[in-house]
């Protein structure tokens, strides 16, 4: 069986979309920490980003379950996971961009891009989590309820790295600075509002993006001023990921993850 026929299509109504939003946020960011399995700067943190994207998972499995009944074709979580196409992904695009260099000449990020995007991240989740705790929808407040715990947890570890290496060595803030310069543009998409967002605040499901804003800004100004860095300004960029047009970063993340899948459709082990 070719790769794609093994392929997917998902009726993404507003509602759906909404939920995948979150969902594949989790789950590509998990990926994106994975990788650092085996190759972090000290064992205690090697087995926290690891911990961490296992958390990541399981929100995404829940919020891929959850989905998949309301689109209402059967399909399960590992369906959704690992048999949608590119477009049909609509993860905030922050969480493709590398993280981790392969190599000491390879393009992308390294440990500074990491902590840095976990602490943007997680209180930015922090902040969606708390307000999806009182959905009118029961099943998505439940799953909110447990993440909001561990989102946590994920800013308060990532934000006490932000501030050991923009308070440390000069080499460590350079590092830092020069993340928060990769990273920021990026942060654009997680307060824009659109038919989805409004859709979602309609039915009492839960908020648009932009509602987020002046929380995620005052917790991640109170820590970028402990670690000397500023706020940099806002960009005109706007990063689509969430409406399923992705960075060319993405086909690589989803060849890796969807391999053994679209190898063996249907394979259990």
């Amino acid at each position: 069986m070719s790769a794609v026929s093994t392929s997917i299509r998902v009726h993404v109504a507003p509602t759906v979309q909404y939920v995948l939003r979150i969902a594949d946020t989790c789950l590509i960011h998990a990926q994106r920490l994975a990788e650092w399995c085996g190759h972090g700067p000290v064992l205690e943190e090697d087995i926290a980003l690891t911990n961490m994207a296992l958390d990541l998972v399981g929100q995404a499995r829940s919020l891929l379950t959850y989905a998949g009944r309301l689109e209402g074709q059967g399909y399960d979580e590992d369906q959704f996971a690992f048999l949608r196409d590119e477009r049909q992904y609509f993860n905030l695009t922050l969480v493709e961009q590398p993280m981790r260099r392969s190599s000491a000449h390879a393009p992308g990020g390294d440990f500074a891009d990491t902590v840095l995007r976990n602490f943007l991240l997680a209180t930015w989740l922090k902040a969606l989590w708390t307000r999806l705790a009182a959905s009118a929808d029961s099943a998505l407040a439940a799953i909110a309820g447990k993440a909001v715990k561990e989102a946590r947890y994920h800013q308060r570890h990532a934000g006490d790295w932000v501030v050991r290496l923009g308070d440390g060595t000069e080499a460590s803030a350079l590092r830092l600075r020069a993340a928060l310069e990769r990273a920021w543009p990026y942060t654009q998409e997680m307060f824009s509002r659109d038919a989805v967002d409004a859709a979602a605040v309609a039915g009492d499901l839960g908020p648009a993006r932009d509602a987020l804003r002046d929380e995620w800004l005052r917790e991640v100004a109170a820590v970028f001023a402990a670690a000397g860095l500023e706020l940099p300004a806002a960009t005109p960029f706007m990063s689509t990921g969430t409406l399923g047009r992705h960075s060319e970063h993405m086909g690589f993340i989803l060849a890796e993850m969807q391999s053994l899948q679209r190898q063996y459709p249907g394979g259990r082990w």
